[in-house]
């Protein structure tokens, strides 16, 4: 069993996220005594629109593709800590392609469905937010596509831009909100299915843990364990944690305590025993 750390750009506007990465991953690994892997290398920060970002990052997202193709063909269970959410650009693709019909978990307070400007227009648009429709093959990415956007539950999501609200009211892509009951909401989308999870930190609610986009009126740590723990009776596939910062932008730690806590159902069922 092996915790994979992923050290390559994915449009990365600040420099915190490959050492939450880092420091994410380590601390899984420590806790259930797994394995470490490291894929990619790091590369300079770049400034530009999302054709730049991604030509930047598209060598080591090839590398995180075929690492995680490598582990799910040799029957093995992938969890990953990324620094971006755009990493999964790499992932879901591999993953689809496995378990086309697997339900997509995605936690994010954002809907991250955008697409690129119908003009053309390469200069703006922020990769991590066009990572859905990128891996559903919407435009292309370099990486393949594949996914099934009505595999993809959205959880926790509640700053969404025009276009991803219309294709939720459209039934394109599920919205399971927060508010009570969130476990029971989940598990009805779910239906049964196979799971693979992505959790990007900005799905809590703004201050519990470090992470770039701080959105209020989200997931509490009793709602994240909750979710969690209907996920793991789903049979998940893997896990992916991205958006977890080393530290506050004051340099103040980050704790991962009660994250983990919280992730552990699903963290157990992938990597006890294993």
């Amino acid at each position: 069993m092996a915790v994979t750390i992923y050290l390559g750009n994915a449009g990365d506007r600040n420099s915190r996220a490959a050492p939450g990465a880092i420091a994410l991953g380590e601390a899984i690994a420590d806790r259930y005594g797994a394995d470490i892997e490291r894929v990619g290398q790091r590369v300079s920060r770049v400034d530009g629109g999302w054709a730049l970002q991604l030509a930047v990052a598209l060598p080591n997202l090839r590398r995180l593709a075929a690492h995680v193709a490598e582990r799910l063909d040799s029957g093995g269970a992938p969890v990953l800590t990324l620094g971006r959410c755009a990493a999964s650009l790499a992932t879901l693709p591999v993953i689809a392609s496995r378990y086309p019909d697997a339900a997509i978990v995605w936690f994010d307070a954002h809907g991250d469905s955008n697409a690129p400007a119908a003009d053309g227009s390469t200069d703006a648009g922020y990769l991590g937010g066009m990572v859905l429709t990128g891996a559903a093959g919407e435009w292309r990415t370099g990486l393949g596509g594949g996914l099934d956007l009505g595999n993809v539950i959205l959880v926790g999501s509640r700053d969404l831009d025009p276009p991803e609200q219309a294709r939720v009211d459209q039934g394109q892509i599920a919205l399971v909100p927060p508010g009570p009951l969130l476990g029971p909401r989940l598990e009805r989308a779910v239906g049964g299915r196979r799971v693979y999870v992505h959790l990007d930190c900005d799905v809590m609610t703004a201050g519990l843990l470090a992470t770039e986009y701080q959105v209020a009126d989200g997931l509490d740590w009793s709602d994240l364990e909750e979710a969690f723990r209907v996920l793991a009776a789903s049979m998940p596939i893997g896990l992916e944690v991205a958006e977890y910062e080393a530290a506050w932008p004051d340099g103040e730690p980050n704790d991962p305590t009660r994250l983990l806590a919280a992730i552990a159902p699903v963290l157990t069922s992938l990597l006890a025993n294993r």
